[in-house]
């Protein structure tokens, strides 16, 4: 079954020192090489920050877009990874596991496969 992990933290206020954001990333490198080789990973990718998203509505069949994101949120979503695994529990076991847990929050989300025959 696949599941999407979806990675939430608070966006940074202020520069980290580079020996810090080096070890962060390291710890998100060694993460990533892991759930590649383990099989279970199916995509994944970092998202800009908010700052660079657009958001569309229709309004009567209007496109109404914005700079920004849709809401206003303590916690912005990051990135995400796609796994395929046995069950629920293998997927937070793999979240529980990523950096951005330590950071923000994880939301294990289970992916809807629609019969289309």
């Amino acid at each position: 079954m696949q599941y999407l992990l979806l990675i939430y933290s608070e966006p940074a206020t202020e520069a980290s020192a580079q020996s810090q954001m080096d070890a962060e990333m390291a710890e998100w490198f060694a993460y990533d090489e892991a759930i590649r080789k383990s099989g279970v990973y199916v995509d994944g990718n970092a998202l800009q920050p908010t700052a660079t998203a657009t958001t569309l509505r229709l309004k009567d069949g209007e496109r109404v877009v914005t700079d920004g994101p849709f809401a206003e949120t303590r916690e912005v979503l990051g990135g995400y990874y796609l796994v395929d695994v046995p069950d629920l529990d293998t997927a937070l076991d793999w979240a529980a596991k990523c950096p951005g847990a330590r950071y923000g929050s994880m939301e294990i989300r289970p992916i809807t496969v629609f019969d289309q025959g």
